[in-house]
């Protein structure tokens, strides 16, 4: 991909924070806002309820589906309600092929897992960017991101990134270009500031909001 964010601009967006919080994440006025969104805890839970063999017990691996969007900080109260529902009331075939492409996603094809994620999500109209990227972003928050439809939006207008175009509708082609932007990004300033994607992205946030 051609598009990048900036690294001037970059710098002083990290420039802007740091006299804010001189640490970066570890900068002691950042607890307040760690402690609502405790990375580490959600990501020691996906990778317990998501292993291989989750594949074996559906029903309980889509309970901690469930279970992780509930807990999640960065999914809407509006969000949450309607995915356990949506769960609790998927037949077993359903069920198993929701699991099955998380799994995928999560271990081998990511392609593959992505859009059938997109496919079980979409018969309820409940194929959000948010709840289909933030189990991958728990799990592997290193490499995966979250998409919050706001803050994609602000990163992608503040670097004036015009040829990465967000769109509502979650696509396989948006995913991997964005994480790519991000893991490329991350590279660019102070380790304090990504420590993780999720702390990246906040980052990014908090300074190009408008």
């Amino acid at each position: 991909m051609s598009e990048s964010l900036n690294k001037t601009q970059l710098q002083q967006l990290q420039g802007t924070f740091l006299m804010e919080y001189p640490l970066g994440f570890a900068d002691p006025k950042m607890q307040p806002i760690l402690k609502k969104h405790p990375v580490a805890k959600m990501t020691e839970l996906a990778r317990e309820s998501f292993p291989v063999s989750a594949a074996g017990n559906v029903h309980n691996s889509a309970q901690q589906m469930a279970k992780i969007v509930s807990r999640s900080s960065m999914i809407s109260m509006f969000e949450k309600p309607k995915f356990k529902s949506f769960i609790n009331c998927l037949n077993e075939y359903d069920k198993a092929f929701l699991l099955d492409s998380l799994l995928e996603f999560l271990h081998a094809d990511q392609q593959r897992g992505f859009e059938g994620m997109l496919q079980v999500l979409s018969t309820e109209k409940l194929a959000k960017w948010s709840l289909i990227s933030i189990i991958p972003a728990y799990y592997a928050p290193d490499r995966e991101v979250f998409i919050k439809p706001t803050t994609v939006k602000n990163i992608l207008r503040h670097f004036a990134i015009t040829e990465l175009v967000y769109k509502p509708t979650p696509s396989w082609d948006f995913y991997q270009r964005y994480r790519e932007l991000i893991n490329t990004a991350k590279q660019k300033v102070h380790p304090s500031l990504a420590p993780n994607n999720p702390a990246f992205c906040g980052f990014l946030m908090m300074t190009t909001k408008t």
